[in-house]
């Protein structure tokens, strides 16, 4: 992919995620026709579903890391595409007033919303900070954890991402991050739709790529602690750009079955 077309999709993807964020569209990457029942199939509480600050969850997620992630007061932590908060939020909580969550977005208008929630559900130990994943404004081996949603996976160079995540932790520690990985290969009319991009299905690598790019960053113990079937799972709640993109090119939905894999995954730095 050329330097050109990457600058291109990076700059899709934030308008569309400025647009969800500013309520012009609704449907995302994840997102459908009740963001709370989406969440739940994805692995949240519904008791922590119910504390969260209005809008936080925008229903943007295929997992649900923060459980995954057995935070303890005191703790730093980093979100990767922190969206409108609800992770971060929900990190806050456990690492408590002496810990420290720091919420990473590249899009304006999601951070805006962002700060808003934290404000409303009372939180000071959080910040948020604009940012590439790439390029992450996070200073060297200065946190205990590090989570992201569904937002890997929309990044053009996706090695870098893990190199950088993997510079920000201190020695030993760990991430828990859900993404979307592919089983097999995609029909080449899905691969080249911008729209199944930006609803993070053409951008996902294959389950073997990921894995081995995030070992050769520098994680161990690369575990899959939860691994579904992401268009199954979402069922009617999702705005689904694979259904799309198959109808406009009268592609069947055997195509794609059982391709478009959920996965959460935790690992820890050697």
């Amino acid at each position: 992919m050329s330097d050109t077309n990457r600058d291109t999709i990076v700059d899709i993807v934030k308008e569309r995620y400025g647009a969800i964020a500013e309520g012009k569209v609704f449907g995302t990457c994840c997102g459908g026709a009740s963001t709370d029942l989406l969440a739940v199939g994805m692995g949240y509480d519904t008791s922590d579903l119910a504390t969260l600050p209005d809008e936080a969850n925008l229903g943007l997620g295929c997992g649900a890391p923060i459980g995954y992630l057995d935070l303890k007061p005191g703790e730093t932590v980093v979100d990767l595409g922190s969206g409108a908060g609800i992770d971060v939020v929900l990190a806050a909580r456990a690492v408590g007033p002496s810990g420290r969550v720091i919420g990473v977005d590249m899009t304006p208008a999601m951070l805006v919303k962002a700060r808003a929630n934290a404000a409303r559900a009372g939180f000071t130990q959080v910040e948020f900070r604009e940012g590439r994943l790439e390029a992450l404004p996070v200073d060297d081996a200065s946190v205990d954890a590090v989570t992201s949603n569904c937002v890997i996976n929309l990044v053009p160079d996706k090695a870098v991402v893990f190199r950088e995540i993997a510079r920000i932790l201190k020695p030993g520690g760990r991430i828990a991050i859900s993404d979307i990985v592919l089983d097999g290969p995609l029909p080449e009319a899905v691969v080249n739709d911008i729209y199944a991009y930006v609803g993070c299905i053409s951008g996902a690598l294959l389950r073997g790529d990921y894995l081995a790019m995030l070992k050769d960053a520098g994680f161990d113990h690369v575990t899959i602690a939860k691994d579904i079937d992401y268009l199954a799972a979402a069922g009617d709640t999702l705005d689904d750009p694979v259904a799309e993109t198959l109808r406009r090119n009268n592609l069947p939905a055997s195509t794609v079955a059982g391709k478009i894999r959920s996965l959460t995954i935790v690992a820890r730095t050697r």
